[in-house]
């Protein structure tokens, strides 16, 4: 399934990358969503983000497998490599899109999977919930 959430900061493109770091990283966690970050190299290739997720402090650990910089964006391509269950997959790009020289766009552009249709749909309001409440923690962030 995509979940895409897009979200405009009145800021350089590439400025916005350059804070992408553990503290953004923490700040946009969802509020009940109890996680622990255990180690973020950062959103360059081959870096990796070990979490642990839930009352259960399941354990979820992402490789940047891509990152890219144009003159129309910039961002970076996280791909879950142990994700807790139901997630089977995980594929999440980070883009930064370049509106104006002091305007922007975050796109949290996600495809994921259970394995199972029907589980996708159960699914995806939560990730959806989790994923909606990023415009305002990014915004807030980036004052």
């Amino acid at each position: 399934m995509n979940l895409l959430i897009k979200t405009r900061i009145p800021m350089n493109y590439r400025e916005i990358l350059k804070g992408f770091n553990s503290e953004l990283f923490l700040a946009l966690k969802p509020p009940l969503m109890p996680l622990g970050l255990e180690r973020f190299d950062g959103c360059k290739t081959n870096d990796e983000v070990h979490l642990r997720v839930g009352p259960l402090k399941q354990k979820w650990v992402s490789v940047i497998t891509s990152d890219f910089d144009n003159d129309k964006e910039c961002g970076f391509i996280d791909e879950g490599k142990v994700i807790p269950p139901p997630l089977s997959y995980w594929h999440h790009t980070h883009r930064i899109v370049k509106i104006s020289e002091n305007e922007s766009e975050i796109h949290d552009d996600i495809n994921f999977t259970t394995g199972a249709k029907v589980l996708d749909f159960l699914v995806y309001p939560a990730l959806y919930l989790q994923f909606a409440m990023r415009p305002r923690a990014y915004r807030k962030y980036y004052k």
